[in-house]
């Protein structure tokens, strides 16, 4: 759909239609002025974090919530649903995500889902009902404008009729200040969220004068469509140029319609101090569970796209700045370096460090454990006190660590002294594996895996490890969750397929990118077990 209108057609657009009108006095809250977004204390605030969706992962919030802000993220932008398509998030289901939120000292994107793709998708309500869903749940939102986001509605139209889309969100909007809302208000765009069709951009500053209270953020997503640098520069550029506020809502390093450039996305947002919100935690399906920062929502297995945007270059741990409305605002001055760690208890896949406890005036809130490779670094684990117990590690491996403070105010420490630790050898297992190629091409193939228990016992949950030999990629995986650092390759248990009876088998399959050589991997662990290779 991109193709429809090129990037010549982009660069003719004159910057015209986005003229901002005047800024309006701020609110009680957030507020917007001259394009940039401020908190209740009057302090710039730019938006680093990721989306959860709670409507679908209820018992996962309160985790999930907890181990994003122990990875730095200074906000959350959670899915919630009217209920019209799915389970409805009544007011105390709302008024406790936003008491998490804060408990966790996270600002809170609020979002109705189930406007995704109205016009074209069967089931999605309109705007209007997304509006009515708010002055449902009222109760929960007066008195938290300095700590929520009122965002309308996700995505809220699809290719269908998108020309709507500005009187539709006028009239949204004013609707919400006329029962009394004065939160600052975040805007999808339509196009299913990426605005192919410019109709957001070319009407952003009019929808902008149409609140009242001038306190309209414009939220695009970012995916297929952003796959040149030359795009999303472009796009985002014009409404800083026009001083209207913008952030990426959604975004991704891959996804079915094309290839997202996020590392432009990443450098260009940091450059021009924009907001933006990745998707997602974990818990995708449908085809884009390649999209989970974590695996099975556990913080210390997080996925190449999880280790991307926490840990990557302009990533969350590096630009993550506190809400100053939580009191740390103020505070430049980092913990103190932690101790050299201890290593203990080392297995096959495991070992457990413990180290000198850090202080900080405003108080440290997480330590994150890193691994040290060839001058680089990757994230092992995020944990609250001086002490961390490593999973999930590779048999007879090399491993050299340290640990890194962080404290209220999003201030990193220095890196602690490094210790260097070897795995043990691979348990005993009873598995076997069956790896097959089953189609090949220029650049790709298609690979199908067979996991079989071999044993007299059960296994619930299970991840398949193994490690390619040749610089192959996983480009996407059915019936199993991927996850890939380098060279090792992980495939994890979906919902549906946790167990494997004594004598059974589970089967998933996969594509991949190869170049030159598509050496069958020699090895497999299975819950860090070897296995058989039939």
């Amino acid at each position: 759909m991109k193709r429809l209108l090129t990037l010549l057609s982009v660069l003719l657009v004159g910057l015209s239609v986005l003229t901002a009108p005047s800024v309006a006095q701020p609110a009680a809250g957030f507020h917007v002025s001259g394009g940039r977004l401020y908190d209740a204390t009057g302090a710039e605030f730019v938006m680093r974090g990721v989306n959860h969706a709670h409507t679908w992962y209820t018992s996962r919030t309160t985790q999930a919530l907890t181990d994003l802000k122990a990875l730095r993220s200074n906000t959350v932008r959670v899915v919630l649903s009217s209920g019209d398509r799915w389970t409805r998030n009544d007011a105390a289901d709302v008024a406790n995500v936003i008491s998490q939120c804060k408990r966790n000292r996270l600002i809170c994107v609020l979002e109705v889902h189930d406007t995704t793709g109205y016009g074209e998708q069967s089931g999605a309500v309109s705007l209007a009902r997304a509006v009515d869903y708010w002055i449902s749940v009222q109760s929960a939102m007066t008195g938290q404008e300095a700590y929520v986001i009122l965002n309308i509605g996700n995505e809220p139209w699809g290719n269908t009729g998108a020309s709507a889309w500005t009187a539709d969100t006028k009239s949204a909007i004013s609707r919400l200040r006329a029962a009394g809302f004065s939160h600052t208000i975040m805007v999808d765009a339509p196009n299913w969220g990426q605005d192919w069709s410019f109709t957001m951009r070319d009407n952003a500053a009019s929808v902008f004068a149409a609140d009242p209270q001038r306190n309209t953020v414009f939220s695009v997503h970012m995916y297929g469509v952003f796959d040149t640098a030359a795009e999303i520069t472009d796009y985002l550029g014009r409404f800083v140029a026009a001083g209207l506020p913008i952030v990426v809502g959604e975004f991704g390093h891959n996804h079915s319609d094309g290839d997202p450039d996020e590392n432009t996305i990443f450098s260009y947002t940091q450059a021009q101090r924009l907001g933006y919100l990745g998707w997602s935690w974990s818990g995708n399906g449908g085809g884009v569970e390649y999209l989970d920062m974590a695996t099975e929502f556990d913080a210390s297995r997080l996925t190449s796209w999880g280790q991307r945007i926490f840990d990557g270059a302009n990533g969350i741990v590096a630009t993550s700045r506190e809400a100053a409305v939580f009191g740390g605002g103020s505070d430049t001055t980092a913990p103190t370096t932690p101790g050299t760690p201890v290593v203990s208890g080392v297995t096959g896949t495991g070992a457990s460090l413990a180290w000198t406890a850090s202080t900080d005036a405003v108080g440290v809130t997480s330590y994150q454990v890193v691994r040290i490779s060839g001058g680089a670094e990757s994230a092992l684990t995020s944990v609250a006190s001086a002490s961390a117990a490593l999973t999930n590690l590779s048999p007879s491996t090399s491993y050299t660590v340290a640990v890194y403070a962080l404290d209220a105010a999003g201030n990193r420490s220095g890196r602690s002294p490094s210790v260097t630790f070897t795995t043990g050898s691979a348990p005993a297992g009873a598995c076997a594996v069956t790896y097959r190629v089953t189609g090949q091409w220029q650049g790709g193939f298609q690979g199908d895996v067979k996991v079989q228990n071999t044993g007299t016992a059960a296994v619930n949950g299970w991840a398949l490890r193994w490690t390619f030999a040749n610089g192959q990629t996983v480009t996407q995986m059915w019936n199993a969750t991927p996850s890939q650092s380098g060279a090792a390759v992980t495939a994890s248990n979906v919902a549906y397929n946790a167990a494997i009876p004594a004598g059974g088998s589970v089967s998933f399959g996969f594509t991949g990118a190869w170049n030159s050589t598509n050496a069958v991997p020699g090895a497999f662990t299975l819950n860090g077990a070897a296995c058989s290779s039939v």
